[in-house]
């Protein structure tokens, strides 16, 4: 049984389904709509406790995901969404050990989430225009325990990428068809391109230029996600949903047809 202690950071679930991450601190309290509670009395008792406002509102103390901390980063820039996070992580076939090539950096949470799988024995390439981005990443990654698996880089994927035989390279950037021929040359062989982008016409440039340079096994999909509302009797979809965010276009890096540099083995 691990027990909640002072510093740790503890998700509070109340009882109308908020959700607050606070640190637990002796001789400070946390109010909100359902109460306030005191956040040393927290302190000794194991996660998933179930705590009482002073209003009687019962809330559990849960220990928070790191999908939880990426969820409160400041949003600097516009995040990719959990429903995302998950077909990126799987499509991109990043792992423990794997090496990622990622722009841009944005608000961290994609960075942060890589290097949360590729650690400890992988690293991320993190890449972003805006040194301000990088800072704010800087800090976040510092704050769950991830910085020493990203090399944060001022830079622009559609210029340069220094890495070489890297295991994914994934593009959250406006012009992403622009640095497809970097990234085809900072690839492995057979390593994934993933490419997020809120708009088609993105897509049907970046999909031309991937076919161009010679990728295969090109994909393109939209996640929809629907929350139900569970009632006995009455359960049915929720009115509102989290429907388009981006685009997600996965390709292989494959030998290109006809050209010197890449002859075509065959078996």
């Amino acid at each position: 049984m691990e027990a909640i202690r002072e510093g740790d950071r503890i998700l509070f679930i109340t009882e109308k389904g908020k959700r607050y991450l606070i640190e637990a601190r002796r001789g400070r309290r946390f109010h909100s709509s359902e109460g306030y509670v005191d956040l040393g009395e927290v302190i000794g008792l194991p996660y998933g406790a179930r705590v009482k406002t002073n209003t009687g509102s019962t809330w559990v103390a849960a220990k928070p995901l790191i999908l939880d901390e990426v969820l409160n980063f400041p949003r600097v820039t516009q995040i990719v969404y959990p429903k995302d996070l998950g077909y990126v992580i799987l499509m991109s076939g990043v792992r423990c050990g794997s090496r990622v090539v990622e722009g841009g950096t944005g608000a961290g949470v994609l960075t942060t989430m890589l290097a949360y799988y590729v650690a400890p024995g992988g690293r991320v390439y993190s890449y972003d225009v805006e040194e301000d981005h990088l800072e704010n990443a800087a800090r976040q990654l510092e704050r769950v325990g991830l910085r020493e698996f990203v090399e944060l880089k001022h830079g622009d994927l559609t210029r340069r990428i220094d890495e070489r035989d890297v295991d994914a390279v994934i593009l959250d950037i406006p012009t992403p068809w622009l640095a497809v021929a970097n990234a085809r040359m900072a690839l492995r062989d057979g390593g994934v391109l993933v490419s997020l982008s809120p708009t088609i016409e993105q897509v049907v440039e970046t999909v031309e230029t991937l076919r161009d340079e010679g990728f295969a096994d090109i994909s393109c999909v939209e996640i929809l996600l629907r929350n139900l509302r569970v009632r006995r009797g009455m359960t049915r979809p929720e009115h509102l949903m989290h429907a388009h965010t981006v685009y997600i276009v996965t390709a292989r890096k494959a030998y290109k047809l006809g050209a010197a540099a890449d002859e075509t083995f065959k078996a």
